[in-house]
């Protein structure tokens, strides 16, 4: 009977695509605090996480969701912008706990450009973390700002306006909000977030 090399099953977590562990244990052996971001269809979630022996303590976290309850942002909480806010939202948390320094955690890397927005948010709040701008996309100041939705909102207001009611019945009817004019709503979020977080 001819042996071969033993299949060894890997971690669950592993195989189900959510932890790479060799990342995680260099993470780990660095000491530092991790900024993790991590994004669901509809939502961000930001989160300064310290690594323990017993397991990882949460310091600072902030979810999307918070945007619509406490800082008064009424459109979709899983977009482009959304994600910045939040990211903003976990940086400036962390500064008002003299959290200054983290290291990303990206794990598994899916959503690429609102992980990416969030990241630029923490950045942007003031955390120290290092990165290269190379990472960041040319246009990342502004799809964060939000310029490229109002940018296609007009376009299709004059060119095709059935579309547009159609693309932005979301912000228009089930959240009242205007998309020409979706920058102005985030400025004001960023205002909030700054004086009430």
């Amino acid at each position: 009977m001819a042996k071969g090399p033993r299949y060894r099953r890997p971690f669950r977590r592993r195989a189900e695509g959510k932890t790479n562990y060799h990342k995680r244990l260099k993470l780990l052996k660095s000491k530092k605090l991790r900024a993790v971001i991590r994004a669901s269809n509809n939502h961000i979630i930001v989160q300064i996480i310290q690594s323990k022996l017993g397991g990882d303590k949460v310091i600072v976290s902030a979810h999307s969701k918070e945007l619509t309850t406490k800082f008064g942002w009424n459109a979709n909480t899983g977009n482009i912008p959304a994600a910045y806010l939040t990211g903003f939202l976990a940086g400036t948390r962390a500064k008002k706990q003299n959290v200054q320094e983290a290291i990303l955690d990206l794990g598994i890397f899916y959503h690429r450009n609102r992980v990416l927005a969030a990241f630029k948010g923490i950045v942007n709040s003031g955390l120290e973390i290092p990165y290269n701008e190379d990472f960041f996309p040319e246009n990342i100041e502004e799809t964060v700002n939000g310029s490229h939705i109002e940018r296609y909102a007009n376009l299709l207001k004059s060119e095709e306006p059935e579309k547009y009611e159609q693309v932005f019945s979301g912000y228009l009817k089930k959240n009242n909000v205007n998309p020409l004019k979706i920058s102005k709503v985030i400025s004001n979020t960023l205002k909030h977030i700054e004086d009430n977080a």
